[in-house]
């Protein structure tokens, strides 16, 4: 059995398909068959159940997934530890995040992390759920994911960073435009443009207005909070969207307006990440570095 065997037998319960396994590693489907089948020898149980569309697990297959993936992770946080110490302040933080998370919540952090850490390699991957940002944390050698906060995930330590109130984007014509704050009352007979169902934002959001007893009717839904605000500036509806730090609530957005919505929980965002007292010293200076920032901007726009 060995490392390699098991990289590439995590890897396959992961994306559920040989094939799919051979083409990333650039290997033929037999050669990571030959993996799979040197551990079921060595363990003498059978690991993988082959399905016409695939590959999943067995049950003896899963137990063996998670003990591997966690020791593979951990592993490789201590590599790049090991690397750093080496280099000194020359390493590397990788991040993965939402689509339009740099822009919202560590743009001026970037910037003044690089000019105190000119030599350290800032890289970031693209995420468009918590749960992706999850399973990307785990399965690659990455250091911080940028997540909405929710309940516990297996082998994930979270940190709230900011609690964001939600708002309501409207036309700046609209009849809501110059309400202080808007009711639960007064959203039944809108049609809100929503992020997807299967997002953590959007399943809390669905939360809070059952709990309210608010019926929501849409029928355009928006892979994020960027594209629901533009869509509401074309007026194609109108937009119930978290307020991010710095931006003034209530206030205008361009042709928008932004009228904050008390009634509903804040939506609570931040840090997962494997282990924070495994992080190298460099990547918890990034991930304080976003946090000083947000407060900062968040205090700026309410003394403002």
């Amino acid at each position: 059995m060995t490392l390699d065997d098991l990289r590439v037998f995590v890897a396959v319960c992961r994306a559920g398909s040989l094939s799919a396994v051979a083409r990333d590693l650039g290997c033929t489907q037999s050669a990571v068959s030959q993996h799979v089948k040197r551990l079921e020898r060595e363990t003498g149980v059978s690991l993988l159940e082959r399905q016409p569309r695939g590959a999943v697990p067995t049950e003896a297959g899963r137990v063996l997934q998670d003990a591997a993936a966690d020791g593979i992770a951990g592993l490789d946080l201590a590599l790049r530890r090991l690397k750093d110490l080496v280099n000194g302040d020359r390493g590397s933080v990788r991040v993965t995040t939402g689509a339009t998370t740099v822009r919202h919540f560590m743009s001026e952090a970037v910037v003044s992390f690089r000019q105190r850490y000119p030599k350290v390699s800032l890289e970031f991957q693209t995420e468009y759920s918590s749960r992706s940002c999850f399973d990307a944390l785990t399965a690659n050698n990455l250091d911080l994911a940028w997540i909405t906060i929710g309940g516990p995930v297996r082998g994930i330590e979270q940190r709230p960073v900011a609690d964001l109130p939600w708002v309501l984007a409207v036309r700046a014509d609209d009849p809501l435009a110059d309400r202080l704050h808007v009711e639960a009352d007064d959203l039944r007979d809108v049609r809100l443009i929503r992020p997807p169902e299967s997002s953590t934002s959007g399943t809390r959001l669905d939360a809070a207005f059952n709990e309210l007893g608010v019926r929501i009717r849409s029928d355009t839904s928006v892979a994020d909070w960027d594209a629901a605000l533009l869509l509401t500036e074309l007026g194609l509806g109108h937009a119930v969207v978290p307020a991010v730090p710095g931006r003034r609530v209530p206030g205008s957005h361009g042709p928008l307006r932004l009228v904050p919505i008390p009634v509903l929980p804040p939506l609570s965002v931040g840090w997962a990440v494997r282990r924070w007292d495994a992080l190298t010293p460099i990547a918890r200076e990034f991930a304080d570095t976003v946090a000083r920032s947000c407060a900062e901007r968040a205090a700026d726009a309410t003394a403002s």
